[in-house]
């Protein structure tokens, strides 16, 4: 049997009930994986150093396929429903059995990491996985340990990885040959049937974001950076909001892309690397991202490359939309030495509004900014998806309802709570469309979107006249040095003034309609704090 025994944990596998396997590969180091990936066909090297590999048929997380134990431990903390699907203790069991004779005879990938960047609220996750790119992906996304703190590393939480496992619908309760399934109680996460490799970090986020909250830590799906006068930025957003752009601010010191808490001292990132989308990236807008597809130690999922040059085509989205690049923090110039900021001067939720109703830029009050939070809006565009042939409203609570256990209540009412206490501004930025939606009008200016945050994040801003906008309530600039002023009215960037108040209206309808769900979480003063139907 192969091991790596000079940074081998002495909690081995047999510990944890997992026997027979043929060989075992511990903590390897990054050209260790290369080496084995690439000796196993499982990815190639692209000109200038990136790994490139493919993830089949799954090239996103597959939500619907995610279940939870309902057990005593998470019975009443975890919110059940759509989001977090149930199943019992003896069907995970179940599933867990055939887990361990089906990895028996397989060559494993074992990786002791780190989730979140505070020695005081970190947790001990090991992956083990069958794929060599699958350990590189889980030691680059994760906070490594020193080599010291191998040797007794005991894990809290185990993710099982075996992308060759199909579950069986029928004796299992799965809904089809994948399977997510995460067990609180005994601190295990399984993981069948899918290659995609995002399962991995995003399983590690919903523990966090499981055990957190009860220590008085805000967990958050969102990036953050630090100002020059040590003032720290969160951005909030869903996917495609420019969360990872916007945040990788050469003037800026970069905390993480992706992931964070906020603790009574910092807020600190739960990662050590990041994970963008690649498709379209741009060389001129997005400068730091692009450069890390041309580094050694980058992973890039579906990424299209020409076999015979090695050249990359960012734009060729033939295997998947989603395409995507893992790579270490510090490959973004000017990271903070330790993942880790002080606390928060200013909070920026970012939407891609693409019925082009929202302004640019919005100050927010603590009760619209958790009003906001609670909804988590923005909008897919007509191609993203198999049968959205016009803009599509997604309401994602949290700004990211598939990784939330607990009731988005518990969130929102911890965000209030740090808003109030630190005196954060809140802002809400528009991303989206402008002079019309998707397919009239046009994306909102990347250098429009940064003036106007540079210009939030130095103060300026709170100094600039403001209007109250009518359908949403929340005040918005009507003057920004440096920012065309007809921008900054989304009414007046449309031709069809008649058409905007019927759209405005109509994304008013769907902000109410989505917010029944939380009416009876609230108090009266976030109930009035959002937008009104006419």
């Amino acid at each position: 049997m192969k091991s790596t025994d000079a940074v081998k944990s002495n909690f081995s596998l047999e510990n944890q009930g997992i026997t027979g396997v043929a060989n075992q590969y511990w903590n390897l180091n990054t050209p260790q994986l290369y080496e084995e990936a690439i000796r196993r066909g499982e990815g190639q090297i692209a000109k200038d150093g990136p790994l490139v590999v493919k993830t089949g048929k799954h090239t996103g997380r597959s939500a619907n396929d995610k279940f939870t134990v309902r057990d005593e431990t998470t019975e009443n903390t975890v919110w059940w429903g759509d989001v977090n699907r149930d199943i019992s203790s003896e069907q995970f069991d179940a599933i867990h059995n055939t887990f361990l004779e089906h990895i028996k005879e397989k060559d494993v990938f074992v990786q002791d990491l780190w989730g979140g960047s505070d020695p005081d609220h970190r947790v001990a996750v090991r992956t083990i996985g069958e794929y060599a790119w699958h350990s590189l992906f889980c030691r680059t996304m994760l906070v490594r340990p020193e080599i010291e703190e191998l040797a007794d590393f005991k894990p809290q939480f185990t993710i099982i990885n075996l992308p060759s496992f199909k579950a069986d619908p029928a004796t299992m309760g799965t809904r089809s040959e994948t399977v997510i399934a995460v067990n609180f109680a005994k601190g295990l996460v399984l993981i069948g049937g899918t290659e995609y490799a995002g399962e991995n970090k995003k399983s590690v986020f919903s523990i966090l974001n499981y055990l957190l909250p009860e220590k008085g830590i805000m967990p958050m799906h969102c990036s953050a950076n630090i100002g020059p006068e040590g003032d720290v930025a969160i951005f909030f957003g869903l996917s495609g909001t420019g969360k990872t752009t916007l945040s990788a601010d050469s003037t800026r010191t970069l905390i993480g892309d992706d992931e964070h808490g906020w603790s009574d001292e910092s807020v600190f990132n739960f990662e050590g690397g990041c994970y963008a989308k690649m498709i379209r990236l741009s060389e001129e807008a997005e400068p730091e991202i692009y450069a890390t597809t041309r580094k050694y130690g980058t992973i890039l999922e579906n990424v299209v490359m020409d076999e015979v040059t090695r050249e990359l085509d960012l734009d060729d989205n033939t295997l998947a939309e989603n395409t995507r690049g893992a790579y270490p923090i510090d490959f973004i110039p000017n990271t903070s030495e330790h993942n880790r900021g002080g606390l928060p001067k200013n909070i920026i939720m970012l939407t891609a509004d693409a019925f082009g109703v929202l302004p640019p830029i919005a100050r927010l009050t603590p009760e619209q900014a958790m009003y906001h939070f609670l909804s988590g809006y923005t909008a897919k565009v007509a191609g993203t998806e198999i049968g959205v042939k016009e803009p599509q409203a997604t309401f994602s609570t949290c700004f990211g309802a598939p990784f939330m256990p607990r009731h988005p209540s518990v969130y929102g009412n911890l965000l209030r709570k740090k808003i109030a206490e630190g005196g954060v501004n809140c802002w809400l930025v528009n991303t989206g469309w402008t002079g019309g939606e998707y397919g009239t009008g046009n994306r909102m200016p990347i250098k429009a979107t940064r003036a106007l945050l540079h210009a939030a994040l130095d103060g300026s801003l709170n100094n600039a006249p403001m209007r109250v906008d009518p359908y949403f309530g929340f005040e918005v600039p009507t003057e920004v040095p440096g920012v065309d002023t007809g921008i900054l009215n989304p009414r007046d960037t449309w031709a069809d003034k008649d058409a905007y108040d019927a759209k405005a209206e109509y994304l008013v309808g769907l902000f109410v309609d989505n917010f029944k769900t939380f009416i009876d979480h609230v108090d009266d003063q976030v109930k009035t704090a959002g937008p009104k139907a006419s």
